[in-house]
């Protein structure tokens, strides 16, 4: 496995884009929207993502934010793999926030590991 991204929680993802963009020079490399979120990818040199995840009307980082303010929500991990990813986590009886992947930005599967069992730590594992 290797970095994807790091997922941002805020209520303005455009203001945040920018602070970044300007920042760390780096260009805004994809946006999208679901149901409940708004997500705007930042390209980073290494090919890492910051990707800004801003609630749209209710929702998971709707309440993530108002339990927990603005900052990191999870950091995502590319995986050639991810139901053997999944399958290394249930043999390590970590629990499993989704326990079959699911669509995720970008038309990517995705699958989340509760942070009750990663240190604190919200992981998501990506399959492009």
């Amino acid at each position: 496995m290797k970095f994807d991204h790091i997922g941002i929680a805020t209520r303005d993802a455009a203001r945040a884009a920018a602070t970044f963009e300007g920042l760390l020079d780096a260009p805004i490399a994809h946006e999208e929207r679901f149901e409940d979120l708004r997500v705007v990818f930042i390209e980073l040199d290494d090919g890492g993502y910051f990707e800004l995840l801003e609630p749209v009307e209710g929702g998971t980082i709707d309440r993530y934010l108002d339990r927990h303010g603005p900052g990191i929500h999870h950091v995502a991990l590319a995986t050639d793999d991810i139901t053997g990813a999944l399958s290394r986590a249930r043999a390590l009886d970590i629990e499993l926030v989704d326990e079959e992947p699911r669509p995720g930005a970008w038309g990517h599967e995705v699958a989340f590991l509760h942070p009750g069992s990663t240190g604190g730590v919200l992981v998501e594992f990506v399959e492009h």
